[in-house]
């Protein structure tokens, strides 16, 4: 067993985090469901969530037989939608094509869908005691410090030369721990910012750390302009009730409930709907619902919000438009009349609820 390995070993044992809801268990269900969700997400962020999937969805079968809908309205508000997808996709599979019981090997799990290299580690070690290496961001890290590796870790020669280091140090027992340690380390000590070097169990063998560059190890992403895009979402109100229309699969708040969207330049969104020839195409995204001028009561703009994903900046200008009739060509497949006392049972965008809950 390596230094390395054995002082993470010695230091999980000790000082790592042993109550997790989803530790202490060899489902791979739990820890499945705990790993897609901690992509990308904090822990006390996830807890919650993970929390209410398995009331709801106590095994992999219950969440496979459930529809997308009721998914995603638990899944809302976790943010990165794709993963909710391909986490009820990747139930059925196991379920259609598995007999409802997960594979084992870790390059079996691998093939499900959403589930790559490094989380597929990660449940055939929890789940099946697999000697095999994970390599997610916290991994990355630290082992960039330790190693002194220069590079952007997610470029592929770096990210490459992570999983042959990763690799090189897997224990010959105790996997679970060892695991479960790096991840600790990552989350717990060896932070992006401020990172604890002195309650660290490696930092006298650490090149970042004898070297004074745990601030610029790992290498930054590099440096790339955010692209900012814009758009008008219209808030169709009759009584009690909004319309919602269904995002499409692929793309942004993908297979969830939201407003229907009317994409705008930047020159048009400053001067909000007020703008002459803005009016006039959100006269025509009414008609292409179904709508008419007498159909509309009254049209007032609400203040205009940003949100922040992974790779761009959406500016969102919503205009609330009270119906005083309702016309039949609005009820189609895809649409849906949601009252607005029913916001938390549906599978919304958190920018789009948060909107909603003021109405």
């Amino acid at each position: 067993m390596s230094t390395f390995s054995a002082a993470v070993i010695s230091w999980q044992q000790q000082h790592g985090r042993h109550h997790l809801p989803w530790q202490k268990t060899r489902d791979p269900y739990r820890i499945w469901l705990s790993e897609i969700m901690l992509q990308q997400t904090q822990v006390s962020t996830v807890i919650p969530y993970f929390e209410k999937f398995i009331a709801r969805f106590p095994d992999v079968c219950s969440l496979a037989q459930a529809s997308s809908d009721e998914v995603m309205a638990l899944w809302s508000g976790l943010g990165y939608y794709a993963r909710a997808r391909n986490l009820h996709r990747c139930a059925q599979v196991i379920c259609s094509e598995h007999g409802g019981r997960f594979p084992q090997r870790a390059e079996t799990i691998a093939t499900l869908p959403g589930i790559g290299r490094s989380t597929a580690a990660a449940i055939a070690a929890f789940a099946f005691g697999e000697r095999t290496a994970i390599l997610d961001g916290n991994v990355k890290r630290v082992l960039c410090r330790y190693f002194g590796v220069e590079g952007f870790p997610s470029q592929s020669m770096v990210e490459k030369k992570l999983w042959v280091l990763a690799e090189q140090q897997l224990p010959s027992r105790n996997i679970e721990t060892y695991t479960q340690g790096l991840m600790d380390l990552g989350a717990t000590l060896c932070l992006r910012s401020q990172p604890a070097c002195p309650r660290c169990p490696l930092q006298e063998t650490c090149i970042a750390h004898r070297s004074q560059r745990t601030i610029t190890l790992p290498t930054p992403r590099p440096a790339r302009a955010q692209p900012q895009r814009y758009a008008l979402m219209l808030v169709l109100c009759h009584g009690p009730d909004v319309l919602l229309e269904k995002r499409p699969a692929s793309g942004i708040w993908g297979g969830l409930w939201s407003l229907p969207q009317l994409d705008l330049n930047a020159d048009e969104f400053p001067s909000g709907i007020a703008h002459t020839p803005l009016q006039l195409r959100i006269i025509e995204r009414l008609e292409r619902c179904g709508l008419r001028a007498e159909d509309v009561a009254r049209i007032t703009e609400r203040n205009a919000f940003t949100h922040t994903f992974t790779h761009f900046k959406l500016h969102a200008l919503p205009v609330q438009i009270v119906l005083q009739n309702r016309p039949a060509a609005l009820e189609r497949s895809g649409r849906l009349w949601l009252a607005l006392s029913a916001l938390d049972d549906t599978g919304l965008p958190a920018p789009v609820r948060r909107l909603l809950a003021t109405v």
